[in-house]
C-alpha cells in the first residue's frame, strides 16, 4: 500500500497512476488522515432496459402500511 498527502500526490500522480495499474492500492491523505483512495478505472457494462423483466414481482399489496405503522406514521384516519 502507498500512503501519499495530498502535495506528494501531486507531484508523483504519473508514477501513482502506474502504481494502480500494477495492482497497487494508493491512498492519499490530507493532515495524515486518509481521504481517498485511487483505483483503476473499469469500464461499466451498458445498461439495457428490461433485462430484469420477468425476474422481479411486486406483491399486490405492495403499497399498503400494516395498520400498525400508518398508526405510527399517523396517516391513519
Amino acid at each position: 500500500m502507498i500512503l501519499k498527502n495530498i502535495t506528494e500526490a501531486k507531484a508523483e500522480l504519473s508514477a501513482l497512476i502506474e502504481a494502480v495499474q500494477r495492482g497497487e492500492d494508493v491512498i492519499i491523505g490530507k493532515a495524515g488522515v486518509p481521504v481517498a483512495r485511487l483505483v483503476p478505472f473499469r469500464k461499466q457494462t451498458e445498461r439495457v432496459a428490461g433485462r430484469l423483466k420477468g425476474k422481479i414481482h411486486i406483491a399486490p399489496d405492495f403499497d399498503e402500511l400494516p395498520d400498525d405503522l400508518t398508526e405510527a406514521f399517523g396517516v391513519k384516519p
